[in-house]
């Protein structure tokens, strides 16, 4: 066979310069089979054979180059161990890699760089930097390439490590790398990340050259630092003066920050730049804006937005879906759960807790029948879905089945308890839901069943319902001691407040300026309501005019009407009216009707006809859809022996098909609560039978009782089933000796 020309090298280099591996390849095996490596020119000629080999063929292919490099004892020249390295890096065999290292005589800065660059591309982070560490002090006048220096920046930001970041910033500087745009955007990312905005504004101010990544980095930072608002002068800065047109990154993080500050504005105009440059085909974008619609309540873009998107993912489905829930469109919601099905898109857990928090709004039916699509999708033993669940079956009063479920988890983490005991306080069953706690509590030897916050925030609700001054205390005392009553955590300190404004105490006040706990919306609302139930006007009073004062809180509409509330249960409705006629014009346009519904109940308890009159005005006004003011106005005209004003405003109700919300009281017997809805004695958990022969015992042998069957006819003009509901209440709950707490 004819050896080839000894320029068959020359025609090597210029295939590798060119990128031809298979070519290189072909040629290098015929020169091999022909002879031409027994008249070898140079051994710089394998680097590129290696590299070939590192792209296309098998580890084999290569293995067995490195074993005629040995052979050929081109092994020893340090290009050569590199380039093996390199080989062995590229093919996912790190332990070869290190084994040539580790055999080479002589190493550079290439061999150093290598073995680093190798460690963190493979996802190596900590070895990756002791590598890099251990090559400065080589003494081989180590300097890493600019892809080596952004990977070392990079593994610092995902370690968490801002201590090694800051020694890898000092070397950047000292080995003058700091005016690089890819290493100095490195470390605007790791200075971000780690929530220091400081830091990294000032690198971001020295940089000579910003490109559109240093300002995404810097406006990405704000908004997840919560400081959206720096973030979006930033953005209007670098579009307005510094001309950098945005890219899809930077359109994200910008959308974020207008849903933050709930921005629709911006977010629209932003919206229109996306379009203009061509970014609405970006899936990430489409679904940043079908979310930043939705949180700002603008729930018909953020589907025209869906409509819209080219490619749509489980992302877009999952984000719309949140949308139609969170703006309280929850049949949308479920149709679109539907259409998802018929389109053949897979649902996952996001997808399934979505159409849950639904569900519970909805019926009980759509809540089982989520349930069978969980278990026929095999999710049946995803906690996330199982605490949505009970969540649902909860909320729609079915708490068999929430319990069901919750004896049957397999495990069960603080959010299976909490939600439990949320359930069990919604569906009217306190006692349980503290019981429940208490078996929490004894059962918490894993970190993760330990109550936390909301538990907590739970148990005050169940300890709230029950009325129950000692329970009260009693949580209060639990939460203290597990660290959970602290002065910084403003959730619990609310929830402290409005348990014991329920169970009719407000000393907890004194504890929040002991610790100097600055009072936000809620809190002042459930201090507030504290003296509306306990009757201290003067004190409420005092709290509501120091808001402005003393504290900068500027009075929602929800604090003028819970002092309004205040007066009129203690009598005071002249000064009720009088205070309501101060709500500022600004938060009388987005509805008073609570103020003056509070009002017209106070008049209806106190028989005042003439303010009253004025006040169901008001509310007929502004509720024409609302039963509330329709009955208080008839219960008032009644009481004052206006029967003919009280029948003509309750045949409005039925001329304007007004539906009536019945009203019921909440009783405990035996540490049971049980429910009984005007009109509709089946509905506790007792047996109607024996409140029945009960009331027709006590009929025959109490006076009282026909006195006040008499009261009701007087009142009303005719028998009332509701006024009956009621008798049977008052003595049922007598002869069993508990306490009422009547539910308006």
């Amino acid at each position: 066979m004819r050896v080839p020309s000894c320029n068959w090298h020359l025609k090597l280099k210029d295939l590798s310069s060119n990128a031809k591996w298979a070519e290189l390849l072909c040629h290098f095996h015929q020169v091999n089979i022909a002879g031409g490596l027994l008249q070898l020119p140079h051994y710089s000629i394998f680097p590129p054979i290696l590299k070939a080999c590192s792209n296309l063929l098998p580890h084999s292919y290569g293995k067995s180059i490195h074993g005629c490099l040995i052979k050929n004892g081109c092994d020893s020249y340090t290009s050569i161990g590199n380039s093996t390295m390199d080989f062995y890096i590229k093919t996912k065999h790190p332990d070869s890699a290190l084994s040539v290292f580790n055999s080479m005589r002589w190493k550079d800065q290439v061999s150093w760089n290598i073995m680093v660059y190798g460690s963190l591309d493979e996802g190596n982070l900590e070895q990756g930097l002791w590598w890099f560490n251990k090559a400065r002090v080589s003494g081989t006048g180590f300097r890493p390439n600019t892809s080596t220096l952004v990977l070392v920046i990079q593994a610092c930001r995902r370690l968490r490590d801002i201590c090694e970041g800051l020694k890898v910033h000092g070397y950047v500087i000292q080995a003058g790398f700091c005016c690089i745009s890819s290493v100095q955007n490195s470390l605007l990312s790791l200075y971000a990340e780690d929530g220091d905005m400081e830091s990294a504004r000032k690198l971001f101010d020295e940089m000579s050259e910003r490109d559109v990544i240093s300002w995404s980095v810097m406006i990405g930072g704000y908004v997840r630092c919560e400081e959206a608002r720096i973030g979006m002068e930033m953005f209007r800065k670098m579009v307005c003066e510094v001309g950098v047109e945005p890219d899809g990154v930077m359109a994200v993080s910008v959308l974020k920050g207008c849903t933050s500050l709930r921005e629709l504005t911006i977010g629209t105009l932003l919206h229109g730049l996306v379009i203009c440059r061509g970014l609405d085909s970006d899936l990430f974008v489409g679904n940043s804006l079908i979310d930043m619609y939705a949180k700002c309540h603008d729930a018909d873009s953020a589907f025209k937005v869906f409509k819209e998107t080219p490619q749509r993912n489980r992302v877009s489905w999952n984000s719309i879906m949140s949308a139609f829930v969170h703006n309280e469109r929850y049949m949308d919601a479920l149709s679109l759960f539907h259409s998802m099905g018929k389109e053949g898109i897979n649902a996952d857990e996001v997808t399934l807790v979505n159409i849950l928090q639904a569900c519970k709004h909805l019926r009980l039916v759509h809540c089982k029948s989520v349930h069978c699509v969980t278990i026929r999708w095999g999710f049946d033993k995803n906690e996330l879905i199982l605490n949505s669940l009970i969540d649902a079956y909860a909320k729609c009063n079915c708490i068999e089945l929430a319990w069901k479920l919750f004896e049957r988890m397999q495990k069960r983490d603080v959010v299976s308890w909490s939600t439990m005991i949320a359930g069990f306080t919604h569906c009217g069953r306190p006692d349980q839901a503290i019981a429940l706690f208490g078996e929490m509590a004894r059962l918490h030897a894993q970190d993760d069943q330990k109550p936390n916050e909301i538990t907590i925030i739970n148990l005050f609700e169940a300890c709230a319902v029950s009325a129950e001054l000692n329970w009260a205390k009693g949580a209060h005392g639990i939460a203290i001691k597990r660290g959970l009553a602290a002065g910084d955590q403003v959730a619990v300190g609310t929830a402290t407040v409005d348990m014991y404004s329920k169970c009719g105490a407000i000393a907890v006040v004194e504890e929040m300026k002991l610790y100097a706990v600055k009072p936000n919306a809620v809190t002042t609302l459930s201090v507030l309501s504290a003296c509306s139930h306990g009757g201290l006007v003067e004190e409420g009073l005092s709290f509501f005019n120091s808001l402005v004062q003393d504290h900068g809180i500027e009075p929602r509409l929800e604090h003028y009407t819970c002092v309004v509330d205040m007066l009129g249960r203690a009598g005071k409705l002249q000064m009720a009216m009088d205070f309501i006629k101060k709500i500022p014009q600004g938060l009388k346009a987005v509805g008073a009707n609570a103020a003056w519904s509070a009002l017209l109940s106070a008049c209806r308890s106190y028989g005042n006809r003439d303010i009253g009159a004025e006040a169901a005005s008001h509310v007929l006004e502004l509720e024409p859809e609302s039963s509330t003011g329709y009955l208080l106005a008839s219960s008032i005209y009644a009481a004052s022996g206006l029967w003919v004003d009280a029948a003509s405003t309750r045949r409005l109700v039925k001329e304007k098909v007004v539906k009536v919300v019945a009203g019921y009281s909440l009783v405990y017997v035996d540490n049971k609560a049980c429910r009984f809805v005007a009109g509709n004695l089946d509905c506790h958990s007792l047996a109607a039978g024996e409140i029945h022969s009960m009331v027709e015992w006590e009929v025959t042998s109490y006076s009282s009782v026909p006195c006040l069957l008499h009261v009701c006819r007087k009142r009303i003009g005719a028998f009332c089933r509701k006024c009956m509901d009621e008798c049977i209440l008052i003595f049922w709950v007598v002869k069993k000796v508990v306490i009422a707490v009547i539910v308006a």
